[in-house]
């Protein structure tokens, strides 16, 4: 039986999930979360994409994410298989690391933008890992509370704060305020 066929927009912001096989934890300890990064980094130097909230849990990863020239199933198999390379070698292990394909879906509005990057950022406190977003250190939502934090690279933060007025760090903070409300 053939897969269904993927669409891609370009330009257009999708909510990407991946899961790990059986629910097996894809990230085991620090040095795993920045080996994705440094993958995300790496292809990133190469591939013009954008990401504009992530969330990387135990088992599992968010990424609300763009790309301008090549579709997101060339871009995630090149995701994928660097970091199930990285996964396998260092855990001495062979075989899948991912559960499936990974989960896509298009975001259509600034509705859409907000609600997606809510998500992925209340999801850590939702699972009951941390009381706030922000004791998170995987995910990208520091990144809008302290306006002294370095971006990487692949991080597009104007892509949600453009929907707010006002300087940087009023942007920033009412940024910061909707998730709550």
């Amino acid at each position: 039986m053939s897969r269904e066929k993927r669409i891609w927009i370009p330009n257009h912001f999708y909510h990407i999930v991946c899961r790990g096989n059986r629910r097996d934890p894809l990230f085991r300890n620090a040095s795993d979360f920045e080996a994705y990064f440094h993958i995300l980094g790496q292809l990133h130097e190469k591939i013009p994409f954008e990401i504009a909230s992530y969330c990387l849990m135990t088992n599992h990863y968010h990424l609300q994410m763009r790309s301008q020239e090549i579709p997101f199933s060339k871009l995630m198999a090149l995701i994928n298989k660097r970091y199930a390379n990285y996964y396998n070698t260092k855990y001495r292990l062979t075989g899948h690391v991912f559960e499936k394909r990974y989960f896509d879906q298009i975001i259509e509005d600034k509705e859409g933008m907000l609600e997606v990057s809510r998500y992925i950022h209340l999801n850590p406190v939702e699972a009951r890992m941390v009381r706030r977003p922000e004791y998170y250190p995987w995910s990208s939502f520091h990144l809008f509370k302290y306006q002294n934090s370095q971006p990487p690279s692949f991080m597009n933060m104007d892509s949600l704060l453009n929907y707010y007025e006002g300087t940087e760090e009023q942007r920033q903070e009412k940024y910061c305020l909707s998730l709550f409300a």
